[in-house]
């Protein structure tokens, strides 16, 4: 499966299938997977052509007219043949063009049937083909024997590789393929009922039913799920196997001080989860857990409550944000939720204290210093802090635990980077506040326990959240501009939300994740804080006090813009979205994202859950022009039908689909995974768990199964495997 394309179907085919497709080995080509099939007799449906896509057809000629064309540039010389042929399926239509192909008015006729392969294209309202790749069904040919058999299968093709030169290229590669070692034990095969990969992977290319490229599908998604899973439970064994200092809970210490000092009552959910997270870190090997939860279910108090456990224990604790405003506010919450008990040695100090250090990139050196030293000390038992905490000058006394909040943000070398700083490895708590589907869970987080939040604190208000379609309603932005006034005059404040910082930046502030396929290069630049707050200025908010905020303000800066919002004094905060996760002002009610249909799903849900966190209901207003039945309209009223974060995750893994689950890059269009979905094939992802967890803890290095280790290896190719030994 991995020797090279060329060596089982000659060098010709290999370097267009290989520039083509990318296609470089055997494997690459038998796990190019038909798109679809086609029954002998059924022809394809026209209708569902989309402009621009490269699409093979099956059809019937209906006409064919050749005639020659004026040269435009040249007029007087001869210009060119041009042979029109209209196709159909019978219902449709479609238009072939072949210019300067003359010899295509001989070669077609009314009745005949072919496949028909080419880029979508329009002329004058009708869909139509130029010059397209042509294989006519009824020649009597070695190549139709081939390729005509049972049904048809249709796959991914480019310009120089047609769907038949790939299913012919498959055809001849499964001769010289050696397919018998199969990655799935004979066993797990019967419980399940699933084929052998050679007759998997025949069928799944040439099929004589629909029934059998069923069960060879089926078959193939147990490869992805079953080799995945495997790797996953080797990730979990190695880390129980891993030696990890206990940190065992502490009567009468910073815990239980704390404890007894909160203003609030911690919900049902927030103490089971708390219970979880302190016996794991009191184990002797290292807890590897992700804390998931809604925006504002309590994650950092949580995190706190461990933290403080691990200090009782003698150890310390390094919270590693995204961002400095994140770090900073972090630091505000915990210093305040702490109160005397983070002002060891400093005058009014609880007798049973410790310090809270903060490290970010561009700090003061004298502040730097003194937070260097504390952490390297000891005396500060909880470090946090951005990508500065990773850097090699800084040093922990005993680490005992790592706290990774908003993980997506971070590459797993990062993380990797801060782990290494420990004595022993220490503990890890994951955190995110984009809910996780399951099946997600199970496999991009599948070496991690994990524990969820899903009830809301008590005082949280409810949000409601509007789109506000400025491309159908112009005059509806003028409201939205009201809302606001009427909000800030009843003493509340509000956030509005750009994309970008500056009209004349390439890139915004490398926290936000915009989205702009759509039509890209056609749409006009989003909206820009540095625009949006001068035009408020001077126009419907000019009453207002007003302030910007994004990623490439100076520290000091961004933290006197959010310590004067928190206090009330400045109405409007315009921002990029550093305002995201982590930012908490009670008395902001109102949240207006322009151009919202440029944000992700997981991004619009954070931002939503800026307002509403105090007495009074939070208003979300989500700005577009986006036109009703784009994917990024339905994006955005998907947000606005629902405030349950795991059905909006669905949403988002639906539209963005898996990505590189097991790369660097966890979302997009490429994916590891050909035929398997993490969404609709749960049940084999469960069963493939529980199959790949008893055969790891049978025979922790697979002694046994060459073929399941050799698939492994393919799956690990060496950037992944250092990134899954790191993750």
């Amino acid at each position: 499966m991995r020797s090279p394309l060329r060596d089982a179907i000659g060098d010709k085919t290999a370097k267009v299938l290989e520039k083509g497709l990318g296609l470089r080995t055997c494997g690459d080509l038998l796990r190019h997977y038909p798109r679809r099939y086609v029954e002998r007799g059924v022809l394809t449906p026209l209708g569902d052509l989309v402009e621009g896509e490269y699409v093979t057809v099956q059809a019937e000629v209906v006409s064919v007219k050749s005639r020659q064309i004026q040269n435009r540039r040249q007029p007087g010389r001869r210009g060119q043949t041009l042979t029109d042929v209209v196709v159909t399926d019978g219902s449709g239509r479609l238009r072939l063009s072949f210019f300067n192909q003359h010899w295509r008015g001989k070669q077609l006729a009314a009745g005949q049937q072919g496949l028909f392969a080419g880029k979508v294209g329009s002329f004058r309202g009708e869909r139509q083909l130029v010059n397209p790749q042509t294989q006519l069904l009824d020649e009597e040919s070695a190549v139709n024997e081939r390729l005509l058999t049972g049904l048809i299968s249709v796959y991914p093709a480019a310009a120089a590789a047609p769907s038949w030169t790939v299913a012919a290229a498959v055809r001849y590669a499964l001769d010289q393929v050696d397919l018998d070692d199969d990655p799935i034990p004979a066993d797990v095969r019967e419980r399940h009922g699933l084929l052998p990969l050679a007759q998997a992977m025949r069928w799944v290319h040439i099929a004589d039913t629909l029934d059998q490229a069923h069960r060879a599908r089926t078959r193939l998604k147990w490869d992805e799920a079953f080799v995945m899973q495997t790797v996953l439970a080797q990730r979990r064994a190695a880390a129980v196997a891993q030696p990890a200092v206990p940190r065992p809970r502490r009567s009468g210490g910073l815990l239980e001080a704390f404890d007894d000092r909160l203003p609030f009552e911690l919900t049902q959910g927030q103490r089971e989860v708390s219970e979880e997270i302190l016996a794991d870190i009191a184990q002797e090997h290292p807890m590897h857990r992700l804390l998931q939860g809604e925006v504002g279910s309590g994650k950092t108090v949580v995190a706190l409550r461990a933290m403080l456990a691990v200090v009782d224990a003698g150890g310390q604790a390094a919270l590693l944000a995204p961002t400095e405003v994140l770090a900073q506010q972090h630091h505000r919450t915990i210093t305040s939720l702490l109160g005397p008990l983070a002002q060891a040695g400093q005058l009014g100090g609880a007798d049973v204290a410790t310090r809270v250090a903060l490290l970010t990139g561009s700090q003061g050196a004298q502040a730097r210093r003194e937070n260097l030293l504390d952490a390297a000390s000891g005396a500060a038992g909880i470090v946090i802090g951005t990508h500065a905490l990773l850097e090699e000058n800084v040093q922990f006394a005993d680490l005992g635990l790592v706290v990774v909040d908003e993980q997506h943000r971070f590459g797993v070398e990062q993380r990797d980077a801060l782990r290494s700083k420990g004595n022993m490895p220490p503990h890890v708590l994951v955190m995110t506040a984009t809910p996780i589907p399951r099946t997600v869970a199970m496999t991009v987080f599948g070496d991690l326990e994990t524990s969820t939040l899903s009830e809301l604190p008590g005082g949280r208000s409810p949000i409601q959240t509007n789109v506000v379609p400025v491309a159908e309603h112009p005059q509806w932005l003028e409201r939205v501009w009201s809302r606001v006034q009427e909000e800030v005059s009843a003493g509340r404040q509000a956030y509005i939300v750009c994309a970008r910082i500056g009209s004349d930046a390439k890139e915004d502030d490398g926290e936000a994740t915009t989205y702009d396929e759509e039509d890209s290069e056609k749409r006009r630049p989003a909206a820009a804080v540095t625009d949006v707050l001068p035009m408020l200025v001077d126009g419907p908010l000019a009453d207002l006090r007003l302030e910007m905020l994004h990623g490439q303000l100076p520290p000091d800066a961004k933290d006197d813009v959010m310590r004067r919002f928190a206090a009330g004094t400045v109405d409007v905060l315009v921002a990029t979205t550093v305002v995201e996760v982590g930012v908490d002002v009670p008395n902001a009610t109102v949240m207006v994202v322009l151009d919202a249909d440029r944000f992700g799903v997981s991004q619009l849900h954070q931002l939503r859950g800026r307002v509403g966190r105090g007495e009074h209901p939070g208003l979300c207003l989500l700005v577009t022009d986006a036109q009703t039945g784009t994917p990024a309209r339905e994006r955005v009223d998907g947000v606005a039908a629902t405030l349950d974060g795991f059905e909006l995750a669905r949403l988002d893994l639906e539209q963005r689909r898996e990505g590189d689950v097991l790369g660097a890059v966890q979302s997009g269009r490429r994916s590891t995974l050909k035929l398997l979905r993490l969404l609709r094939d749960e049940p084999i992802i469960v069963a493939a768990r529980e199959e790949a967890t008893a055969l790891v803890d049978a025979d922790p290095t697979l002694s046994s199964y060459d073929a399941l280790v050799e698939a492994v290896r393919a799956l690990l190719d060496t950037e992944r495997a250092d990134y899954l030994e790191k993750a």
